[in-house]
C-alpha cells in the first residue's frame, strides 16, 4: 500500500467510525496504534477495534491481550487473508464491504402506497417509509463527520422487499446529507446491500471482515 493510497484509506475508515458512533450514540472513538477502539457497551458487543490496515503481528497482539468474549475486530480485508491470523475462539462474521460515493441528489418521490417521513436529532437523520396504515416498509439512517455522511441501519421489512423502497431510502438520504453539507458517503454492506448500493453508483473502498471473541480466552 503507497503512502498515498494508505492515507486515503486512513482517513475514509476515521470518517466511518466517527460517524458510525454518533449513529449508534457510543461515546467518541479512542485512537490506538492499530486504527481506533469503540465502546460498545450491548451485550455481545462489548468493544469493537477498527484496523485500516491489520497485519499478522496487529492482530497477534490484540488477539493475544483481549480475553473478554463481546469483543470485535473489523479489518479491511478479506475474510480467507485474516483467518488464518486468528486464533481459536474468534468466530468471522458474514462478508461485509465499505463502500464510498461522492453525493449526488436527484428527485425522489415515495411508491404508491407510502409516504415519506424524514426527521433529524441528536445528529442523526432517519429516512422511513411509512404505509397508509403507518406501519414501517423500510427505513434507513445517516449521521455527517466533516464532510461525509455515514449511512447506517438500512432494511427494508420483509413484505415490503423487490419494490425499490431501498433506493428511495437512500436517495432521501443522499438529499438530507447533502443539505447537511456532506459531499462524500461511507457505509459498511451487507452482500445483499451491496447489489443496491452498486446500481446507486457506491463503490467499493475495501472488503470488510469482522471478527468476534464467543467465550472467555484462555
Amino acid at each position: 500500500m503507497t503512502g498515498a493510497l494508505k492515507t486515503t484509506q486512513i482517513d475514509t475508515v476515521r470518517a466511518w467510525v466517527d460517524g458510525w458512533v454518533i449513529s449508534r450514540d457510543t461515546p467518541p472513538p479512542v485512537p490506538e496504534p492499530w486504527g481506533y477502539r469503540v465502546d460498545v457497551g450491548l451485550p455481545g458487543h462489548l468493544v469493537r477495534h477498527v484496523l485500516p490496515a491489520p497485519t499478522p503481528a496487529l492482530i497477534q497482539h490484540l488477539t493475544g491481550t483481549i480475553t473478554a468474549p463481546g469483543t470485535w475486530l473489523k479489518l479491511c480485508a478479506p475474510a480467507d487473508l485474516i483467518a488464518p491470523w486468528l486464533p481459536a475462539g474468534w468466530d468471522i462474521e458474514p462478508p461485509e464491504f465499505m463502500m464510498t460515493a461522492a453525493l449526488r441528489p436527484e428527485p425522489v418521490k415515495a411508491p404508491a402506497g407510502y409516504t415519506t417521513a424524514v426527521t433529524t436529532r441528536s445528529g442523526v437523520t432517519v429516512a422511513r417509509l411509512l404505509t397508509t396504515a403507518g406501519e414501517m416498509a423500510a427505513r434507513g439512517q445517516l449521521a455527517v463527520a466533516g464532510r461525509t455522511a455515514v449511512v447506517d441501519r438500512v432494511e427494508t421489512a420483509p413484505g415490503h422487499r423487490r419494490r425499490g423502497l431501498g433506493s428511495v431510502v437512500m436517495r432521501t438520504l443522499t438529499a438530507a446529507a447533502h443539505a447537511a453539507g456532506a459531499t462524500g458517503g461511507v457505509l459498511v454492506a451487507t452482500p445483499e446491500g451491496r447489489a443496491l448500493y452498486e446500481r446507486l453508483g457506491w463503490r467499493l473502498h475495501s472488503p470488510m471482515t469482522a471478527a468476534v471473541l464467543r467465550s472467555a480466552s484462555g
